[in-house]
């Protein structure tokens, strides 16, 4: 098991800290748990606690971004998409400023805090808004190249991160694309999409199929907006039918979009495994992700019943 992807990005912006005098890093009153606090031990005058005001959090993000600085704005992802959704709306993504969302604690598996801490909508709150670049890395490896990319690129990014620790995928050689799906197993019976933790329980699934003699193509898709069209029409064009996975809502989400761009360029069967329309609830993660299909054993059955 690899550190949590907010592990990796708290370690991120250390680096990013001593390399760019740029960076400014702000949280809501929860550093100990989004890990910003390392930054703020080390660059005291380069971190701000706001308290808990998300709808400041990110308009004065905006206004240190309007005077050159590289925020990195922080704190659990139901909080920055819910409660500021109309300050990143129009104080960020409205005048295109250079303000970076670093959301940590997204999806079910936040486990015991339970649906109202659970975001499962938040991808397509970002997707919908102009000028916003939204990335789900997979691990902790990932996290780090996203991180820096983020820091480098002018405009609005939504990162999103977790609260569990994510198995590694990646190595040290790996590099971060923009807008670029990776493909990590080659298969032409199915496509499976995924992001995320997701990412993962599709790698498993893939080994485990192929001892059914099926072959999975396993493609993960960190930048969610915009999106690798190309991957994603090739997947559809040389399988049968495609599968996503995401810790989120199927609506607005990884499925949605993937089922747009085959609906445009190549139409196929998509198949979308995530949260049907419901909230989460309370429960251990490993619990919450078996009961709403969100592991190799369901994303196999689901595979099997559409062969």
């Amino acid at each position: 098991m690899g550190l949590a992807t907010r592990e990796a990005y708290g370690k991120a912006l250390l680096q990013l800290g001593a390399d760019n005098n740029n960076v400014v890093v702000l949280d809501a009153d929860l550093s100990k748990s989004t890990k910003t606090g390392d930054f703020a031990a080390k660059f005291s005058d380069r971190f701000i606690n706001v308290g808990i005001a998300e709808q400041n959090l990110m308009g004065i993000a905006a206004g240190l971004a309007s005077y050159g600085k590289t925020p990195f704005a922080s704190t659990f992802a139901v909080f920055a998409t819910g409660r500021a959704f109309e300050i990143i709306r129009n104080s960020i993504c409205y005048p295109n400023l250079n303000v970076k969302i670093a959301a940590t604690h997204a999806g079910i598996s936040v486990g015991e805090d339970g649906g109202s801490h659970q975001s499962v909508e938040d991808i397509a709150l970002m997707n919908a808004l102009p000028n916003m670049t939204v990335i789900v890395p997979a691990d902790a490896r990932e996290t780090e190249e996203v991180i820096k990319y983020a820091a480098a690129h002018d405009g609005p990014v939504y990162i999103r991160l977790g609260r569990l620790a994510a198995e590694d995928i990646f190595d040290d050689s790996y590099t971060y694309e923009f807008g670029k799906g990776v493909e990590l197993t080659d298969g032409n019976d199915v496509a499976i999409i995924a992001t995320g933790l997701m990412t993962h329980q599709a790698k498993i699934a893939a080994e485990e199929l192929k001892v059914d003699g099926i072959s999975a193509r396993v493609i993960h898709i960190p930048t969610i907006k915009p999106i690798d069209r190309n991957i994603i029409a090739k997947a559809a064009k040389e399988t049968k039918f495609i599968v996503t996975c995401e810790e989120h809502s199927v609506i607005g989400g990884l499925g949605s979009v993937v089922a747009s761009v085959t609906a445009e360029l190549h139409p196929t069967k998509v198949v979308k495994i995530g949260l049907n329309d419901v909230f989460g609830e309370s429960g251990t993660p490993a619990e919450l992700l078996k009961k709403y299909g969100m592991t190799a054993e369901n994303v196999i059955k689901v595979v099997r019943e559409n062969m």
